[in-house]
C-alpha cells in the first residue's frame, strides 16, 4: 500500500494457504469496496468518514472518530466480540437455474450477526437469512442420507445447513472436511452446537437444566429453537406460541441477555456509543434506558427479491419523522448495506435480529413507548399481532385491524359486506379440490401455498396438466399445508392505490398503473405515475373503494390495495396495512413524503392533507425493474406472477414515452442500431403489436422475424427478415432456408429482442427459452412483455434521437 501511494481507503484481497502460511494477494482497489460498509459496521470505525478527511490532507491523529467521540482515527479497532457476515440467495425463484456458488456473485444481500461467540453469531445469521431456519440445527431432517454428500461437495445455499444435518448424523469431523475443504476448526464450532441441540432433546422444558437452558442461549439457541427440539408431554403446535413458553421458563430462571456496545476499544477506554447487540455471554449492561422513552421502528432485514431498499427509506424516513416530533429513536435491523444501520441514524441502534423474542426484549429492556412495524415491509408486519397479543403498543392501526387485512378468510368477508368484488378463491385442502375448482371456475388459475406471503412459490396454472406438475411440486396438500387457488383474470390492468389515513380517513394518496398486464408480479412491473391511461370512472371509483376500506379497517398510517381492472369491472386483489414498494416512488414524484404523513398519523398529530394534486403535474415518473440474469446462469428471463427483479429505477419526463426511454437506458438497455428480433406467439399478441411492428419498420433498423411473426406480418405488408427459432428445423423447406436466431444474435446482428411466448405453458417455452437466455448471456435488451414492449417502441418512435432526451434536475419537474 506504501508502494502504491495510497491515501484514503483501499480494499486487498487475500489468498491464505490452508496448511501453511504462504499467502498471494489477488487484487488490491483503492477505493471503498463492498465490504467497507460491513468492515465499519463490524468494528465502530467509520471508515468513509476518514477516507474523506485523509483525501482533504487531514492526519489520522487530527481526525476524531466520530462514533466514539473519545478516540482519534490512529487508534486501530479493537473487538472483544465476533461478527459474522452471511449472504442471501433467491436462487429458488428461477426455473432452470444453477444453484451451485462459484466465483460469480448470486447472492442477492446479506446479514450481519453480532455475538461473543462464533457459534452465537453463525446461528443468528442464519436466522436473519429469512429462508426458514431455526438456527443452524432444528428439530426435524431435511435433508435425505443419500442427497448429504453432494451438497457438501458442490458448494450451494444449502451447505451449512447440510453441515449441521451430517454432523447430527453422525459424520465426522475430518469426513466432512474432506468433502468440503472448509477448516477443522469452523466444523469443530458447528459440532458444539449440534452436541447441545442433541442434550436438549433428552429434556422436557420443565426438566431442562438450567445450566443446560444458558449453554444453549450462550451457543445462540433461540426460544423458537429450544421449544422444537424439547421433549413434550402434551403437543402444542411449534411457532409463536411454543417459543412463548420457553421464555417464559427461561425469565423464571433468571436467564436474560445483557446489551452490550460496539465500541471499537473492546472496553479498553470509556466510551458511548449507541452501536449495540445483545448476548447472552456476558452478565453486565453497557448501557441504561434513558427518558424519555424511545419509539422503536423495526427494519426491513436482509435485502431480497422482493424486499430491499424502498423499505430502508421508508425505516429511515420514519425514524427521521419521530425525530422531528421531539421522540427518541431506537431502530432494530441486521442488514449492513442500509442507511438504517449507520450510527448516526437514530438515537440507539440495535444490530439484531427482527423476531418476536429479540423485538420483546429489546421493548421490554428501552422501556419503549411503542412500536412502528409498518415501515419495514413483510418481515416486521407479520410481528403485529404477536406483539400486541403480548401487550405491546403497535402504533398506527389496531392489531385486530391488521390481522382482518391479513387473514384471506376475514378480508374477503370483509370486501363482501362492503359489496366489493374480488376475485373468485378457494383455500384447499387436497388435489382433487383444487382440480375440481380449477373447472368450475375456469382455467386460468393462480395457485400458491397458503402460508407463503408477497408472491413467493406463486404459479399459474393452465391445465389439469400444470395443476397436478405444480401440486406435485408444492408436496403435500393437506389441512396443515392448504393451497389458496384462485381464478387469474387474464388481459387485465394491474392498479396501485398507495395511501396514507388517519383514523379511517384518507390523508394523502396515489394511484399508479402498470404496464404490464395482470400477470407480472407488482414488483417486475413498470409503473406509472400519475397514471396516463387510466379511464376516470375507473379512478373514481378505485378512490371510493379505498376509501371504503380505509374506514372499516379504521386505518391509521400506511396502506397499499392492489386492484384488477378489466372492461372497467373493478376487482381487488389484496390490500397491506404496510408502508408498500412504491412508497419511495410515488413521494419523490409527489414531493410529498407519504411516511412523515404517516408517522404523524400515527402519533396522533392534526394532519392537513397535501395541497396538490397528481392531475395538476405536467411531467410523469416511471419506475422500471433492474434484473440479474445475465449473473443467473441458466435461469430462465421470463416475467410472471413470482418476482424477479433485484431493483429499480425511477425517470421522469415531460411525457410517459421520455420517462419511459429515460428508464429503459437507466437499466441497461442501449438503443438498437443492428437489428430488432420479433418473437410474438399467440395472435392476440400479434395484433396487439402490429402497430409498434409499422413504427420500427419506420425507424430505419433491419427487423427480424421468426416463422410465425413474419408470416404475419407480411400478410399486414411489414417486411420482415425470417429468422429460424432453434428446435424447429422443420418451419422452413427448400434450399433457402433462414439462419437461425441463436446464430443471428451471435453474430451481432441483434441488440434487441421482443420475445413474447404463446403461453407460460412449460411445453412452449423450450426454444423461447434458448433465445431468451443467449439474449441475456450476450447482454443484449430483452422484452417480454407486449405491452412493455409497445411503450418502448412508442418511446423509440417518438423520441428518434436520444440527444433529444432532456436532463433536468429533480426539483424543476414541478
Amino acid at each position: 500500500i506504501q508502494h502504491l501511494g495510497v491515501v484514503g481507503e483501499c480494499n486487498v484481497q487475500f489468498a491464505l494457504h490452508p496448511q501453511s502460511d504462504e499467502y498471494r494477494i489477488i487484487e488490491v482497489n483503492a477505493r471503498l469496496s463492498r465490504s467497507s460498509a460491513l468492515a465499519s459496521k463490524a468494528t465502530g470505525y467509520p471508515l468513509a468518514f476518514v477516507a474523506a478527511k485523509l483525501a482533504l490532507r487531514h492526519c489520522l491523529i487530527d481526525v476524531p472518530n466520530s462514533i466514539t467521540q473519545v478516540t482519534a482515527s490512529c487508534f486501530e479497532p479493537a473487538l472483544d466480540y465476533c461478527v459474522i457476515k452471511m449472504p442471501r440467495w433467491d436462487l429458488k425463484k428461477f426455473r432452470r437455474v444453477s444453484t451451485s456458488l462459484g466465483s460469480e456473485m448470486k447472492s442477492v444481500g446479506e446479514v450481519m450477526a453480532i455475538g461473543r461467540g462464533f457459534e452465537e453469531a453463525l446461528q443468528k445469521a442464519c436466522r436473519m437469512l429469512g429462508v426458514g431456519a431455526h438456527g443452524l440445527v432444528s428439530a426435524r431432517d431435511h435433508f435425505a442420507e443419500e442427497n448429504l454428500q453432494e451438497l457438501l461437495v458442490v458448494p450451494t445455499e444449502e451447505r451449512i445447513f447440510a453441515i449441521g444435518e451430517a454432523l447430527r448424523k453422525g459424520w465426522s469431523v475430518e469426513k466432512i472436511h474432506q468433502l468440503t475443504h472448509i477448516t477443522p476448526w469452523f466444523l469443530e464450532r458447528v459440532l458444539e452446537v449440534v452436541t447441545c441441540q442433541q442434550h436438549i432433546r433428552q429434556f422436557g422444558l420443565n426438566d431442562l437444566p438450567s445450566g443446560l437452558f444458558r449453554r444453549a442461549k450462550e451457543l445462540g439457541f433461540s426460544d423458537n429453537q429450544i421449544s422444537r427440539a424439547v421433549k413434550r408431554e402434551t403437543q402444542i403446535a411449534p411457532g409463536y406460541a411454543a417459543a412463548l413458553e420457553v421464555r417464559d421458563r427461561r425469565e423464571s430462571l433468571g436467564i436474560k441477555p445483557v446489551v452490550k456496545q460496539i465500541d471499537t476499544l473492546a472496553a479498553e477506554y470509556p466510551a458511548q456509543t449507541n452501536f449495540l447487540y445483545m448476548t447472552y455471554n456476558g452478565s453486565v449492561d453497557d448501557v441504561e434506558p434513558k427518558d424519555p422513552a424511545p419509539y422503536v421502528v423495526l427494519g426491513g432485514g436482509a435485502y431480497r427479491i422482493g424486499s430491499s431498499v424502498e423499505f430502508d427509506w421508508c425505516a429511515v424516513n420514519a425514524v427521521q419523522a419521530l425525530g422531528r416530533s421531539g421522540h427518541r429513536t431506537v431502530m432494530i435491523n441486521y442488514n449492513p448495506e442500509t442507511v438504517s444501520t449507520d450510527y448516526d441514524s437514530c438515537d440507539r441502534l440495535y444490530f439484531e435480529e427482527l423476531s418476536l423474542e429479540r423485538v420483546l426484549d429489546i421493548f421490554e429492556r428501552e422501556q419503549s413507548q411503542g412500536v412502528v412495524i409498518s415501515v419495514g415491509g413483510q418481515i416486521p408486519n407479520q410481528l403485529a399481532i404477536p406483539l400486541g397479543n403480548r401487550g405491546v403498543k403497535v402504533l398506527g392501526t389496531k392489531v385486530e385491524d391488521i390481522d382482518r387485512a391479513e387473514n384471506r378468510e376475514k378480508f374477503s368477508s370483509l370486501l363482501d359486506d362492503l359489496g366489493i368484488d374480488q376475485p373468485e378463491w378457494r383455500e384447499l385442502t387436497s388435489v382433487e379440490d383444487a382440480r375440481s375448482f380449477a373447472e368450475g371456475c375456469g382455467y386460468p388459475v393462480l395457485i400458491r401455498p397458503s402460508y407463503v406471503l408477497s408472491g413467493a412459490a406463486m404459479s399459474v396454472a393452465h391445465s389439469d396438466d400444470e395443476m397436478d406438475s405444480y401440486l406435485k411440486a408444492a408436496a403435500d396438500v393437506s389441512r396443515e399445508h392448504p393451497v389458496v387457488v384462485s381464478k387469474f383474470i387474464a388481459g387485465a390492468k394491474e392498479i396501485e392505490w398507495d395511501g396514507v389515513a388517519q383514523d379511517g380517513k384518507v390523508v394523502c394518496y396515489a394511484i399508479s398503473e402498470h404496464v404490464e398486464n395482470a400477470g407480472v408480479h407488482s414488483g417486475d412491473a413498470t409503473m406509472v405515475f400519475p397514471s396516463q391511461r387510466l379511464y376516470l370512472e375507473t379512478s373514481r371509483r378505485i378512490k371510493k373503494i379505498s376509501k371504503l376500506i380505509a374506514e372499516a379497517l379504521n386505518i391509521t398510517g400506511p396502506y397499499n390495495i392492489q386492484f384488477i381492472a378489466r372492461d372497467n369491472h373493478i376487482k381487488v386483489i389484496e390490500c397491506n396495512l404496510r408502508a408498500s414498494r412504491s412508497f419511495p416512488f410515488v413521494s419523490k414524484i409527489l414531493k410529498e413524503n407519504f411516511i412523515e404523513y404517516a408517522i404523524r398519523c400515527m402519533l396522533g398529530e392534526k394532519v392537513d392533507p397535501p395541497a396538490k394534486s397528481a392531475f395538476e403535474f405536467d411531467f410523469v415518473g416511471v419506475k422500471a425493474p433492474q434484473f440479474s440474469f445475465s449473473r443467473l446462469k441458466g435461469a430462465d428471463p421470463l416475467l410472471g406472477v413470482e418476482m424477479a427483479s433485484t431493483g429499480e429505477v425511477a425517470c421522469l419526463g415531460d411525457h410517459v414515452e421520455e420517462a419511459c426511454l429515460k428508464a429503459m437506458l437507466s437499466v441497461g438497455f442501449k438503443l438498437p442500431k443492428k437489428g430488432i428480433l420479433l418473437t410474438t406467439g399467440k395472435i392476440e399478441d400479434k395484433v396487439d403489436f402490429l402497430e409498434s411492428a409499422r413504427k420500427l419498420q419506420s425507424l430505419d433498423i433491419p427487423v427480424y422475424a421468426t416463422k410465425g411473426t413474419h408470416d404475419f406480418l407480411k400478410e399486414n405488408d411489414i417486411d420482415t427478415k425470417a429468422l429460424r427459432m432453434p428446435l424447429r428445423d422443420d418451419e422452413f423447406t427448400g434450399d433457402d432456408i433462414p439462419m437461425d436466431a441463436i446464430e443471428a444474435i451471435e453474430k451481432g446482428l441483434i441488440d434487441l429482442v421482443i420475445n413474447i411466448p404463446r403461453s407460460l405453458e412449460r411445453k412452449d417455452l423450450t426454444s423461447g427459452y434458448l433465445v431468451r437466455r443467449k439474449t441475456v448471456d450476450y447482454g443484449i435488451g430483452l422484452l417480454t412483455n407486449v405491452q412493455a414492449a409497445n411503450l418502448f417502441v412508442d418511446a423509440l418512435w417518438k423520441i428518434r434521437d436520444p440527444e433529444e432526451l432532456l436532463v433536468k434536475p429533480w426539483r424543476e419537474y414541478c
